[in-house]
């Protein structure tokens, strides 16, 4: 298996593995939104807003994780208001429970230490609740934060 960042020439890759998320996790393909997620990952990369990971298994893209970095007003606790967002956490079936998500979450986390930032924040299904527990986030809310500070 190789882990590797993803590029700007993965996008469409990208875009299949979300729509086959998007339908594992319960939602119906009731429109075309190919173009729009090509476009919002093509504006991610060009913005270098967007990190996000692949695990490749003989060719295949069987794991995949961002972080989105998003930008909000400075706040007292966030001083460059700069957050960053952990999304597109996904595993194939049968490549689940070998460990793939905590090792993409570990990466996608070093990158956020490197850039400086002290929070990052997501929102987990019940199935992913237990991997970013196990690695040090907490329920904030609605939302599941960890604190790098």
């Amino acid at each position: 298996m190789n882990i590797r960042k993803a590029t700007i020439n993965d996008i469409w890759k990208l875009v299949d593995l979300r729509k086959v998320q998007l339908i594992d996790e319960g939602q119906e393909p009731m429109s075309d939104v190919d173009q729009h997620m090509y476009e919002f990952f093509k504006n991610r990369f060009m913005e270098d807003s967007i990190i996000q990971y692949l695990v490749e298994d003989r060719g295949e893209i069987i794991a995949t994780g961002a972080v989105i970095f998003y930008e909000f007003p400075p706040s007292f606790t966030n001083i460059s208001g700069i957050r960053a967002y952990i999304a597109n956490m996904y595993t194939k079936d049968e490549y689940r429970g070998q460990g793939l998500a905590k090792k993409i979450l570990n990466k996608l986390i070093e990158e956020v230490k490197a850039k400086g930032l002290t929070k990052i924040f997501l929102q987990a299904s019940e199935m992913g609740r237990p991997v970013y527990k196990k690695v040090g986030f907490h329920e904030v809310e609605y939302y599941l934060e960890m604190d790098l500070s």
